[in-house]
């Protein structure tokens, strides 16, 4: 005798209520889960396979710690939190399911609950407001990107198709606008452009990533979703051994500063190919690219990893580095900023798609007269 499909709305384990279906945090992330809040406290994390259970609780204790990575690795489950599951949920009806079947297609989707204790949550809170205020603190004086939400297109319109010509055509004009209403109509259209990095000019690949990261901060105002995806592609391709990521650290480096409120948790992921001697330049750049505006995300990184590169010996390398350790205050390295003016090495880089020529004794003397407060 066949068991009797019975459907309810999820709840929440430890209080049973009924609880909303999970959404997109508003800050993406690499390892993403769509996560929900409780009214008594919980947090949840909807895992619709069932298979990554490791990653999924771990994302939900981190969101409970109000994203705070440090602080949620210190707690210990019982004594400091509790977790809880629902099984058999359809996230796609969001509802849980008995018999692990609807309509033929199998539910295997969990929701992992994660509810601190009261003191935890409280010490977090404080935390969390400590962290804020130190991060305004080293804010100041940084470059602030205008943020301002695009405007809703009528949705009884006729949608344009991308089309490789239409995109390359575009982003050679630099046509920000035509990019940006093409990307909000196709999702193809950020693929597209990430295609025309696959070039051998470096001016191209530099231009091409400039275009990226202002299309991106734009169409991530009503879509970050799929701004979201174009990061998870680009930090793949950095990945794959057998191909070389022309133009993809540097296009990272635009995207994530052109919305660091959104992407910034993807800056401590760029730490990862500074092994590879190949794009070390290429890591510093889009580190310093995102300091310039927002210094707490390298603050939050473990940036002293770098502070031996001030010794490298590719004048480019260390220019960029004592901009960056400037950018971001690092009283602890000052001295050796100081050192570093007496260093008259020239080298060029690209700012904004435009190549400009540096010695690393001037990005010294600035990262120095910013560590000491005084004006650039």
């Amino acid at each position: 005798m066949s068991k009797q499909r019975i459907t309810t709305p999820p709840w929440c384990p430890f209080c049973g209520q009924k609880v909303g279906r999970a959404t997109d945090a508003i800050e993406r992330k690499m390892h993403e889960f769509k996560v929900g809040r409780c009214q008594c406290g919980a947090v949840y994390s909807s895992d619709p396979t069932g298979h990554n259970i490791g990653s999924a609780i771990v994302e939900t204790l981190v969101l409970a710690c109000d994203n705070n990575w440090d602080f949620a690795w210190d707690l210990l489950p019982e004594d400091d939190y509790l977790t809880g599951r629902v099984e058999d949920y359809d996230e796609l009806t969001h509802q849980v399911v008995n018999t692990r079947n609807l309509d033929g297609r199998p539910v295997r989707g969990i929701l992992y609950f994660v509810r601190l204790h009261t003191a935890i949550t409280e010490i977090s809170k404080r935390v969390k407001e400590k962290k804020t205020a130190q991060a305004s603190l080293l804010n100041v004086g940084a470059e602030q990107n205008p943020i301002a939400m695009e405007t809703v297109l009528d949705p009884k319109r006729k949608r344009i198709k991308a089309t490789k010509q239409d995109v390359k055509r575009y982003a050679d004009l630099g046509d920000i606008d035509s990019l940006v209403a093409l990307g909000l109509d196709d999702k193809k259209t950020l693929r597209l452009l990430q295609r025309l990095l696959y070039v051998a000019d470096e001016q191209q690949r530099w231009q091409i990533a400039w275009v990226i990261g202002q299309v991106a901060s734009r169409v991530a105002s009503r879509e970050p979703g799929q701004v979201a995806e174009l990061l998870h592609r680009l930090f793949e391709a950095c990945s794959d051994s057998a191909a070389t990521p022309w133009g993809m650290i540097e296009t990272l480096g635009e995207v994530i500063a052109g919305r660091p409120d959104i992407f910034g948790a993807f800056t401590r992921h760029l730490l990862n190919y500074m092994g590879d001697s190949s794009t070390q330049s290429q890591v510093i750049w889009a580190l310093s690219k995102i300091a310039r505006v927002r210094p707490d995300l390298i603050r939050e990184t473990p940036f002293y990893n770098l502070f031996h590169f001030m010794n490298h010996p590719d004048p480019a390398i260390r220019g960029q580095v004592a901009r960056l350790l400037g950018r971001i205050k690092a009283t602890e390295v000052e001295s050796q900023l100081v050192a570093l003016t007496d260093d008259m090495a020239e080298f060029s880089i690209w700012e904004d798609a435009e190549c400009v020529n540096y010695t690393v004794s001037g990005l010294a003397f600035e990262a120095v007269a910013r560590i000491q407060g005084g004006k650039v």
